[in-house]
């Protein structure tokens, strides 16, 4: 027997308005969460199509279904993911296309899903776990006479065959999903090499990671168990409470400094401070949930606003040239929070300083096909983040006075950038006086 999918009413109408409208191929992404035995769509969301592409109705192909651009749509579920709180997640896709390529649609659907579980996984910091569903979803819905096919594929083994799933629909799908709240204080110290700064970042926000992995989580106040209800204090009357909200806290230890000591030293050209406090929230299903999906779910959105920051900030700095100096102060991204219509679930977006709630409105539109207003948007949450540099020199024999990079030095950086979307292609020496001119600092007020 496969795997059950529940989708909400509204991701019906959805996909009947687009398989309508669809004169060819239309690809898009089912966004939601997973329990054991089964899944939960919440929304769905057409594939961009690209600019040299013209045109506003979505993804969208001649034929055969082997153009459908895999690193395209990847790209759009990675830009997604950042969207989406604890707990949520890109489950799978759907394709749709007129009867004709009705053989062939579940290859490509095949195709593109393990292309967009590697590349989401990619900038993951946390490992998958025993109780995670490495199922994902493919939905197959003919143009013409609308019958949608769902199966699943496990993205473990990349050799595994398509296993048929139950997909219906159903409404208030989210509406009593419990919400965790959480603030975190971060105090990130990541010393950066010449000859290896880029992996230095990696592994300094992957020991974060960790340590948070490993911390205590309370909720509620409370230290419970793993194996205990969630929501064990309102079971016994759902509808008193539509969706509880759960405070929760999350107790890090700090790294032993006599372990820090004992690391090999090397020639470091200066340092990335993380400070300030994070706001995160999370969402889990309300069937008979488990004390450790609820904590397991805040602890990822924690790591994942702060990995999604650097990566955003590294990522504007591109676009802009590497635009500042090694003494400047710049306001970095908050995250904002909108809620999805028709639920009580919020997705957020990150605002930078330059950027208004217009901004944000104008990427739910091209990345969820959400029509919203600036008034949707919650920018109240986090304060305005603000971020100073300095760039240390420790060597070998010790500390020595902070100093600015040399200016042959940032002219060289600039020099060697490229607009890119990843920032994995940029060379060490321009990292170097990247982090050390825009990232010496995070600071995220509360």
């Amino acid at each position: 027997m496969g795997r059950g999918c529940t989708a909400e009413e509204s991701v019906e109408k959805y996909l009947s308005n687009l398989s309508a409208t669809a004169a060819s191929c239309l690809t898009g992404l089912l966004i939601g969460q997973s329990s054991a035995q089964k899944d939960y769509v919440v929304l769905a969301v057409k594939t961009p199509v690209r600019e040299s592409e013209g045109g506003s109705e979505g993804r969208r192909v001649s034929s055969p279904l082997e153009d459908i651009d895999a690193e395209w749509v990847s790209e759009h579920a990675r830009q997604v993911s950042r969207m989406l709180p604890g707990g949520v997640s890109v489950l799978g896709l759907f394709l749709i296309t007129p009867p004709e390529l009705l053989k062939e649609a579940q290859n490509t659907l095949k195709r593109l899903i393990f292309a967009v579980d590697k590349y989401i996984s990619k900038s993951r910091l946390w490992d998958v776990c025993e109780d995670d569903v490495t199922d994902r979803i493919t939905l197959h819905i003919c143009s013409k006479t609308r019958k949608a096919v769902c199966k699943t594929f496990d993205v473990k083994d990349p050799k595994c065959s398509a296993k048929p799933a139950d997909w219906k629909y159903h409404s208030g799908v989210s509406s009593s999903w419990p919400l965790l709240t959480c603030s975190v204080r971060v105090d990130l110290h990541i010393p950066l090499t010449l000859s290896s700064s880029e992996k230095c970042i990696k592994d300094g926000l992957r020991r974060w990671a960790k340590q948070i992995d490993t911390g205590l989580c309370l909720i509620n106040g409370r230290s419970a168990s793993d194996d205990c209800e969630l929501l064990s204090g309102s079971k016994k009357n759902p509808k008193l409470v539509q969706q509880p909200t759960l405070r929760a806290q999350i107790l890090v230890s700090e790294e032993d400094p006599n372990q820090r000591s004992s690391a090999v030293v090397q020639p470091s050209t200066g340092s990335v401070f993380m400070r300030g406090t994070v706001h995160c929230r999370a969402y889990i299903h309300s069937n008979k949930p488990k004390a450790r999906h609820g904590a397991q779910a805040i602890k990822r959105d924690v790591v994942n606003t702060v990995s999604n920051r650097v990566e955003m900030l590294l990522e504007d700095m591109q676009i802009n040239d590497g635009a500042g100096s090694a003494s400047a102060q710049q306001d970095l991204p908050r995250r904002v929070f909108a809620t999805l219509p028709g639920s009580g679930l919020t997705l957020c977006d990150y605002m930078f300083p330059d950027e208004t709630a217009a901004d944000v409105v104008e990427r739910l539109k091209e990345l969820l096909d959400w029509d919203s207003t600036k008034e949707d948007i919650d920018t109240s949450v986090e304060a305005q983040v603000c971020c100073s540099t300095r760039v240390t020199d420790v060597r070998d024999e010790g500390h020595r006075s902070a100093k600015d990079v040399p200016r042959e030095s940032t002219a060289e950086a600039q020099k060697q950038q490229k607009v890119s979307h990843n920032y994995t292609g940029l060379a060490m020496a321009g990292l170097v006086a990247l982090l050390a001119a825009a990232t010496s600092l995070l600071y995220l007020n509360n």
